[in-house]
């Protein structure tokens, strides 16, 4: 009597277990971001007459609006001759920063209804966020900066690995703060307002309106603790080849990024259907 070897047959190859799950499991996450990005792009920016032309026109509102003021309260900006480039390398990365982390920190509240699906999982959410904003942010970052040594009265010698490195700071600095600020402003409503009121400073903390070599040198020594006057000078030593930006620490802005992301993705872990419930 002939037999053949059948699907259940131990005799026959049989893929991993493990890795199939796995597979499924990431391409099931992989289809849940994207239409968590899909949704945002139609909720933030389709419902809007112009849609993607307002994500560009309003930093080239604000950055001719800084340097018209201010070209007639100085002669010369700090570096170059142009008001407007001068204050596009600092004003870029620091919108690229604060739009991802204001963002991130929603990211959970914005897809509470599609969260209660099992298929969306919380870190869904937040990679999606993270991963439209901050592609929505290095285009409008390429198109303003392009669009002004174009069209303006400016030039400079661009070296794209310091303007990479500036670019991708902000971003994992916006995405480990939003992180945080997720959590906290998941367990307690009024972090986002205490937030906000405490950070307004951060425009000018950043040195978007000046260099840190400009500053006395008292404030220098407290500022060069923060991450984002490193950032606005790895930004400028891109755009100004003479400008030698000395002082920057890529460490430091790693910590102030990776200590709040480990530990808000950690608890985020433990917490996030406490905050859904909520």
């Amino acid at each position: 009597m002939e037999t053949s070897l059948s699907a259940a047959d131990p005799l026959q190859p049989r893929p991993p277990a493990g890795r199939a799950v796995h597979m499924t499991r990431s391409f099931a996450s992989f289809r849940s971001i994207i239409a968590l990005m899909l949704r945002e792009m139609s909720t933030r920016y389709g419902r809007t007459p112009g849609g993607y032309i307002w994500a560009i026109a309003e930093p080239v509102g604000a950055l001719i609006v800084m340097a018209v003021v201010f070209s007639f309260m100085f002669r010369a900006p700090s570096l170059g001759n142009s008001f407007i480039l001068f204050y596009a390398s600092g004003y870029l990365p620091f919108t690229l920063f604060s739009t991802i982390s204001g963002q991130v920190q929603n990211s959970l509240s914005f897809s509470k209804p599609l969260l209660q699906y099992p298929a969306v999982s919380w870190i869904d959410a937040v990679i999606a966020k993270f991963l439209l904003n901050f592609l929505t942010g290095v285009a409008v970052f390429a198109i303003v900066l392009f669009g002004i040594l174009q069209f303006a009265e400016a030039t400079a010698t661009l070296d794209f690995g310091p303007i990479v490195t500036a670019i991708v700071l902000s971003a994992l600095l916006g995405l480990g703060i939003g992180s945080l600020n997720c959590l906290l402003e998941g367990l307690f409503p009024a972090w986002g307002n205490l937030w906000s009121i405490a950070t307004r400073p951060l425009f000018i903390i950043a040195g978007v309106f000046f260099t840190y070599d400009d500053m006395p040198t008292v404030l220098q020594d407290i500022l060069w603790y923060t991450p984002w006057i490193h950032i606005t000078g790895i930004s400028r030593s891109g755009i100004y080849p003479t400008y030698s930006a000395d002082y920057t620490s890529i460490p430091l802005v790693m910590a102030w990024a990776m200590i709040p992301m480990f530990f808000g993705l950690l608890l985020l872990r433990r917490y996030y259907q406490d905050i859904l419930n909520r």
